[in-house]
Protein backbone atom coordinates (compact mmCIF):
# COMPACT_ATOMS: atom_id res chain seq x y z
CA UNK A 1 0.00 0.00 0.00
CA UNK A 2 1.35 3.23 -1.32
CA UNK A 3 1.85 5.51 1.79
CA UNK A 4 -0.22 8.92 1.91
CA UNK A 5 1.97 12.12 1.22
CA UNK A 6 1.38 14.14 4.52
CA UNK A 7 -0.92 16.76 3.64
CA UNK A 8 -0.14 20.54 4.19
CA UNK A 9 -1.36 22.81 7.49
CA UNK A 10 -1.80 26.44 7.00
CA UNK A 11 -2.68 29.26 9.77
CA UNK A 12 -6.32 31.00 10.41
CA UNK A 13 -5.47 34.44 10.56
CA UNK A 14 -8.53 35.01 12.46
CA UNK A 15 -8.11 32.44 15.35
CA UNK A 16 -4.65 31.40 14.48
CA UNK A 17 -5.36 28.23 14.43
CA UNK A 18 -3.33 25.20 12.26
CA UNK A 19 -5.39 23.66 9.81
CA UNK A 20 -5.25 21.04 7.00
CA UNK A 21 -5.13 22.39 2.95
CA UNK A 22 -8.54 20.19 2.50
CA UNK A 23 -9.97 21.56 6.06
CA UNK A 24 -9.11 25.45 5.69
CA UNK A 25 -12.26 26.72 3.53
CA UNK A 26 -14.51 24.88 5.62
CA UNK A 27 -12.88 25.96 8.81
CA UNK A 28 -13.37 29.53 7.45
CA UNK A 29 -17.31 29.69 6.94
CA UNK A 30 -17.72 28.10 10.35
CA UNK A 31 -14.65 29.94 12.35
CA UNK A 32 -16.19 32.24 15.16
CA UNK A 33 -13.21 34.82 15.42
CA UNK A 34 -14.01 35.81 11.26
CA UNK A 35 -17.74 35.75 12.13
CA UNK A 36 -16.71 38.27 14.87
CA UNK A 37 -15.00 40.35 12.04
CA UNK A 38 -17.23 40.10 9.77
CA UNK A 39 -20.01 41.70 12.24
CA UNK A 40 -18.36 44.03 13.45
CA UNK A 41 -17.81 45.43 9.61
CA UNK A 42 -21.32 45.46 9.28
CA UNK A 43 -21.56 47.91 11.86
CA UNK A 44 -19.41 50.53 9.47
CA UNK A 45 -21.02 53.22 7.44
CA UNK A 46 -19.46 52.16 3.95
CA UNK A 47 -21.51 50.46 1.44
CA UNK A 48 -21.80 46.63 1.42
CA UNK A 49 -20.44 44.76 -1.76
CA UNK A 50 -19.52 41.21 -3.50
CA UNK A 51 -17.05 39.71 -1.41
CA UNK A 52 -14.92 36.70 -3.26
CA UNK A 53 -13.23 34.31 -1.29
CA UNK A 54 -10.31 33.00 -3.92
CA UNK A 55 -8.19 30.10 -2.99
CA UNK A 56 -4.86 30.43 -4.40
CA UNK A 57 -2.04 28.19 -4.39
CA UNK A 58 1.00 27.26 -6.80
CA UNK A 59 0.70 25.22 -9.94
CA UNK A 60 3.40 23.37 -9.34
CA UNK A 61 4.16 23.03 -6.36
CA UNK A 62 0.20 22.65 -3.71
CA UNK A 63 2.08 23.22 -0.07
CA UNK A 64 2.17 26.34 -1.06
CA UNK A 65 -1.61 28.24 -1.17
CA UNK A 66 -3.60 31.05 0.33
CA UNK A 67 -7.59 32.01 1.21
CA UNK A 68 -8.10 35.49 0.24
CA UNK A 69 -11.16 37.52 0.44
CA UNK A 70 -11.19 40.49 -2.26
CA UNK A 71 -14.15 43.43 -3.24
CA UNK A 72 -15.73 42.24 -6.06
CA UNK A 73 -14.91 46.14 -7.13
CA UNK A 74 -10.79 45.96 -7.34
CA UNK A 75 -9.19 44.94 -10.44
CA UNK A 76 -7.08 42.32 -11.19
CA UNK A 77 -4.92 44.82 -11.05
CA UNK A 78 -4.73 44.63 -7.23
CA UNK A 79 -4.75 41.09 -7.45
CA UNK A 80 -1.13 41.02 -9.35
CA UNK A 81 0.30 43.58 -6.74
CA UNK A 82 -0.85 41.28 -3.75
CA UNK A 83 0.45 38.38 -5.55
CA UNK A 84 4.04 39.87 -6.58
CA UNK A 85 3.90 40.94 -3.04
CA UNK A 86 3.62 38.07 -0.98
CA UNK A 87 4.49 35.39 -3.22
CA UNK A 88 6.95 36.65 -6.20
CA UNK A 89 8.64 40.08 -7.30
CA UNK A 90 12.21 39.62 -7.87
CA UNK A 91 12.83 41.54 -10.80
CA UNK A 92 9.82 43.44 -11.82
CA UNK A 93 8.76 40.67 -14.54
CA UNK A 94 5.80 41.03 -16.62
CA UNK A 95 2.59 39.22 -15.82
CA UNK A 96 -0.50 38.31 -17.22
CA UNK A 97 -4.08 36.70 -16.32
CA UNK A 98 -5.56 34.27 -18.11
CA UNK A 99 -8.51 32.32 -18.57
CA UNK A 100 -8.03 28.07 -17.20
CA UNK A 101 -10.49 26.69 -19.81
CA UNK A 102 -9.76 28.76 -23.09
CA UNK A 103 -6.50 30.13 -22.32
CA UNK A 104 -7.53 33.78 -23.06
CA UNK A 105 -5.33 36.52 -21.40
CA UNK A 106 -7.40 38.85 -19.15
CA UNK A 107 -7.03 42.15 -18.82
CA UNK A 108 -6.14 43.46 -15.42
CA UNK A 109 -7.51 46.95 -15.51
CA UNK A 110 -11.10 44.68 -14.97
CA UNK A 111 -12.62 44.46 -11.70
CA UNK A 112 -12.89 40.88 -10.51
CA UNK A 113 -16.81 41.12 -9.99
CA UNK A 114 -16.82 41.23 -14.10
CA UNK A 115 -13.87 38.39 -14.36
CA UNK A 116 -15.47 36.38 -12.43
CA UNK A 117 -18.82 36.50 -14.26
CA UNK A 118 -17.34 34.67 -17.21
CA UNK A 119 -15.18 32.06 -15.20
CA UNK A 120 -14.48 31.05 -11.98
CA UNK A 121 -10.48 30.06 -12.22
CA UNK A 122 -7.64 32.22 -13.62
CA UNK A 123 -4.01 31.30 -14.11
CA UNK A 124 -1.75 33.97 -12.82
CA UNK A 125 1.96 33.67 -14.87
CA UNK A 126 4.56 35.95 -13.63
CA UNK A 127 8.32 36.24 -15.62
CA UNK A 128 7.82 34.60 -18.93
CA UNK A 129 11.53 33.52 -18.76
CA UNK A 130 11.36 31.88 -15.83
CA UNK A 131 7.74 31.61 -15.09
CA UNK A 132 5.38 31.31 -11.50
CA UNK A 133 2.59 29.97 -12.19
CA UNK A 134 -0.32 30.42 -9.73
CA UNK A 135 -4.00 29.19 -9.94
CA UNK A 136 -7.20 30.97 -8.22
CA UNK A 137 -10.52 30.12 -8.32
CA UNK A 138 -13.15 30.95 -6.85
CA UNK A 139 -14.75 29.17 -3.52
CA UNK A 140 -17.60 31.50 -2.80
CA UNK A 141 -19.37 35.10 -2.76
CA UNK A 142 -20.81 36.93 -0.22
CA UNK A 143 -22.80 40.31 -0.34
CA UNK A 144 -21.40 41.95 3.02
CA UNK A 145 -19.19 45.02 4.03
CA UNK A 146 -15.52 44.80 3.68
CA UNK A 147 -13.75 43.62 6.49
CA UNK A 148 -10.53 45.86 5.86
CA UNK A 149 -10.35 49.14 3.58
CA UNK A 150 -7.81 47.32 1.51
CA UNK A 151 -8.75 45.72 -1.52
CA UNK A 152 -7.88 42.13 -0.33
CA UNK A 153 -8.36 40.30 2.98
CA UNK A 154 -5.71 37.77 3.94
CA UNK A 155 -7.74 34.88 5.40
CA UNK A 156 -4.87 31.88 5.71
CA UNK A 157 -1.59 31.00 4.46
CA UNK A 158 -0.05 27.98 4.67
CA UNK A 159 2.42 27.14 7.41
CA UNK A 160 6.07 27.15 6.35
CA UNK A 161 6.89 24.04 4.46
CA UNK A 162 9.49 21.65 6.69
CA UNK A 163 12.44 21.33 4.86
CA UNK A 164 16.12 19.41 6.02
CA UNK A 165 19.42 20.48 5.84
CA UNK A 166 21.17 19.04 2.65
CA UNK A 167 24.20 17.54 5.28
CA UNK A 168 22.67 16.66 8.03
CA UNK A 169 19.35 16.22 8.04
CA UNK A 170 18.07 18.67 10.62
CA UNK A 171 15.16 21.07 10.63
CA UNK A 172 16.96 23.96 7.84
CA UNK A 173 16.82 27.95 7.87
CA UNK A 174 18.72 28.69 4.96
CA UNK A 175 19.86 27.95 1.46
CA UNK A 176 22.87 28.52 -0.54
CA UNK A 177 22.83 30.66 -3.67
CA UNK A 178 26.05 30.14 -4.91
CA UNK A 179 25.17 26.10 -4.80
CA UNK A 180 22.15 26.90 -7.33
CA UNK A 181 24.34 29.04 -9.47
CA UNK A 182 27.03 26.21 -9.88
CA UNK A 183 25.55 22.94 -10.18
CA UNK A 184 21.68 24.29 -10.42
CA UNK A 185 20.54 22.55 -7.10
CA UNK A 186 19.29 24.33 -4.03
CA UNK A 187 21.27 23.51 -1.04
CA UNK A 188 19.39 23.89 2.25
CA UNK A 189 21.52 24.33 5.65
CA UNK A 190 21.03 24.76 9.37
CA UNK A 191 22.33 26.95 11.49
CA UNK A 192 24.99 24.09 12.84
CA UNK A 193 26.08 23.52 9.09
CA UNK A 194 26.09 27.37 7.55
CA UNK A 195 29.36 27.73 8.55
CA UNK A 196 31.09 23.94 7.60
CA UNK A 197 29.66 25.12 3.85
CA UNK A 198 31.34 27.89 4.18
CA UNK A 199 34.52 25.78 4.42
CA UNK A 200 33.22 23.02 1.55
CA UNK A 201 33.01 25.96 -0.79
CA UNK A 202 36.34 27.39 -0.17
CA UNK A 203 38.03 23.93 -1.09
CA UNK A 204 35.56 23.12 -4.13
CA UNK A 205 36.85 26.21 -5.92
CA UNK A 206 40.34 26.40 -4.76
CA UNK A 207 39.49 30.04 -3.13
CA UNK A 208 41.26 30.26 0.49
CA UNK A 209 40.56 34.62 0.09
CA UNK A 210 36.51 33.90 0.33
CA UNK A 211 35.82 35.98 3.53
CA UNK A 212 32.79 34.51 5.60
CA UNK A 213 31.41 37.40 5.57
CA UNK A 214 31.63 37.44 1.31
CA UNK A 215 30.15 33.64 1.66
CA UNK A 216 26.98 34.76 3.58
CA UNK A 217 26.12 37.57 1.17
CA UNK A 218 24.99 34.55 -0.58
CA UNK A 219 23.23 32.39 1.75
CA UNK A 220 19.73 33.78 2.32
CA UNK A 221 16.88 32.25 4.27
CA UNK A 222 14.44 30.32 3.50
CA UNK A 223 11.23 32.42 3.13
CA UNK A 224 7.39 31.05 2.77
CA UNK A 225 7.17 31.54 -1.23
CA UNK A 226 7.32 28.91 -4.32
CA UNK A 227 9.44 31.02 -6.28
CA UNK A 228 12.38 30.97 -3.85
CA UNK A 229 15.54 29.66 -5.73
CA UNK A 230 14.19 31.24 -9.32
CA UNK A 231 15.79 34.12 -10.86
CA UNK A 232 16.93 36.49 -8.30
CA UNK A 233 13.90 35.57 -5.75
CA UNK A 234 15.06 36.28 -1.95
CA UNK A 235 12.16 36.96 -0.08
CA UNK A 236 10.68 38.42 2.10
CA UNK A 237 7.39 36.81 1.10
CA UNK A 238 5.57 39.09 3.12
CA UNK A 239 1.97 40.33 2.98
CA UNK A 240 2.21 43.94 1.87
CA UNK A 241 -1.13 44.86 4.20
Amino acid sequence: MRKRRNESKGVCMYCHTEVERSRMAKHLISCSARRKVIQQAEQKEVAPERLYHLFVEDAWLPEFWLHLEMRGSSTLKELDKYLRAIWLECCNHLSDFHEVMHGKRVKKSLPIQEVFDETDELLHIYDYGTSSETLITVVAVREGKPTTPHPIALMARNCMPNTQCSRCGQPAKWWCSECLAETDEIVHLCDACREAHYREHTEAIGDDDLSFEEYLEGVFPLVNSPRLGMCGYTGPAEPPY
